[in-house]
């Protein structure tokens, strides 16, 4: 069992309680096998994997109640667990505890064409929902790549290709139900679309990365099937005439679906994993959707911009099947650019700015990726100011991990220069905590400790992610509470 630095014979003795009582609950749907416990820990990022005391396999809002009352009567930490794709960290348990699997909370419980929404329990994957829905005529549009839960993403605030012109989670929750510390189930609004009554609890709850409750249930808000979609790629010979093109687009109010980049690197990345045959150069995805005539419109409109910024040939897929393998190898840029240094790890990583500052950031990347002598291909949300970095780095090599680490901090610190963020779109979980200050304020970050206090007092949720040391009264430096 992982036991927390400090912790006393009395604490231990309550562990194994709560870890027994659980067992008598829940039997064989609690385990403490190492690879069980290892699998609900980071394993797809550089943290380190630090798994849970037990895992327990919930299949319903009522168990995640029992788990939450074991839990605080015994001192047990709880992580909430969807499908494990978050990349800062979030799912690992540095003080042990128990991970609580949602991923067996995967019904659909409703939808409501007529309202354009749905209601669905916080396992169900984005792409089991899209499936569930295709006879509807509608979609939930929020696509990271991976296919997250629907609870993991809201946790997270995700959002992904689609966001330039869907938005992001905060946008596409209606409300939610949550299970909090004292083990009752809050739901945080209803079905309307607009409502004035209270506090904003959905979107608290939203993007709080599982450390103020486990989310049991969603409502979503969902989106017409588009009667045309157009897709495409096009090609430049800069990075800044590829954001410039992005900035103008923007900027002239053409409501692209996605827009997305990939500088030479991945690009020569994805031709060689993903089998395609694009020039070696930075190169923009771009898909609109609409009405045929709208369409049409914001093609010949984009078209213009592009060209003005020097594009190549537009390369355009109106067959799905060709479009879709071009998505493809866009989501699949992760694995691509793993094989460009065949043993080394990726440090998955992602800064936001403001989209005129887009072009200025990325350049300013670039020379330094160049400099620091590191394999780091860049992809990109660039519609919404949003870019990742994947350095290679050999994790056996103490110098390279530390040139890796002053990098990581000089690129969140430029984003932050450049009055962006530290993070568009994977949270702060372990990795980015030592940022949020600079970031949000000390008045901020402290209101943000409060309100963590009143919902969970004894930091039981997901301790040791998303707050700086000190911020929480009364922990040590791995999150535990003192108190």
């Amino acid at each position: 069992m992982a036991t927390p630095n400090g912790q006393t014979g009395s604490d231990t003795s309550a562990r194994e309680a709560g870890l027994k009582q659980l067992q008598e609950r829940f039997h064989n749907r609690v385990s403490q096998a190492d690879a069980v416990r290892e699998q609900h820990a980071h394993t797809t990022t550089w943290h380190p994997n630090q798994p849970p005391d037990a895992v327990v396999f919930a299949q319903g809002e009522d168990e995640v109640v029992d788990v939450v009352k074991i839990c605080a009567a015994h001192g047990l930490p709880i992580i909430p667990f969807g499908a494990g794709t978050s990349l800062e960290g979030q799912v690992n348990a540095p003080m042990g505890g128990v991970s609580v699997d949602t991923s067996a909370m995967n019904a659909v419980v409703s939808v409501s064409p007529e309202d354009l929404d749905c209601t669905v329990q916080p396992g169900v994957t984005r792409k089991a929902l899209n499936t569930h829905l295709r006879d509807t005529g509608l979609f939930f549009p929020i696509d990271p790549g991976a296919d997250a839960s629907i609870g993991g993403m809201a946790a997270t605030r995700a959002s992904g290709t689609n966001a330039v012109r869907y938005g992001t989670m905060k946008d596409n929750v209606l409300s939610l139900r949550a299970v909090m510390a004292d083990g009752r189930v809050m739901t945080t609004a209803r079905r309307a679309r607009k409502t004035s009554a209270g506090y904003d609890l959905t979107r608290l709850m939203i993007g709080s990365e599982g450390t103020l409750g486990i989310i049991t249930e969603l409502t979503l808000k969902l989106h017409g099937i588009p009667e045309t979609i157009a897709g495409g790629v096009c090609c430049f010979s800069s990075i800044e005439d590829a954001c410039n093109a992005t900035i103008a687009t923007i900027q002239c109010g053409i409501p692209i679906a996605r827009i997305e980049l990939l500088d030479t690197a991945q690009v020569i990345a994805c031709n060689a994993y993903s089998k395609l045959n694009l020039e070696e150069a930075p190169t923009l995805f771009v898909e609109f959707h609409g009405s045929q005539a709208h369409v049409e419109d914001q093609v010949r409109q984009f078209g213009e911009i592009a060209d003005s910024f020097g594009a190549g040939e537009f390369k355009w897929e109106s067959e799905p099947e060709k479009r879709n393998a071009l998505w493809q190898a866009r989501h699949d840029a992760y694995w691509a650019a793993l094989q460009m240094r065949p043993g080394a790890k990726g440090i998955a990583t992602d800064v936001c700015v403001p989209v005129s500052r887009l072009a200025e950031c990325l350049a300013e990347t670039i020379a330094d990726i160049e400099e620091s002598g590191f394999i780091a291909p860049i992809v990109g949300h660039v519609g919404d100011g949003n870019f990742h970095v994947l350095p290679l780095v050999d994790m056996d090599s103490a110098n390279e991990v530390a040139r890796a680490e002053r990098f990581l901090q000089r690129l969140a610190e430029r984003a932050l220069d450049m009055d962006g963020t530290c993070t568009g779109e994977h949270g702060v979980g372990q990795g980015k905590t030592k940022y949020l200050v600079r970031e949000l304020g000390d008045p901020a970050v402290e209101a943000m400790a409060a309100i963590k206090l009143a919902l969970d007092p004894s930091n039981m949720f997901n301790p040791g992610k998303l707050f700086p040391f000190g911020k929480i009264p009364g922990t040590v430096p791995d999150g535990r509470t003192t108190k």
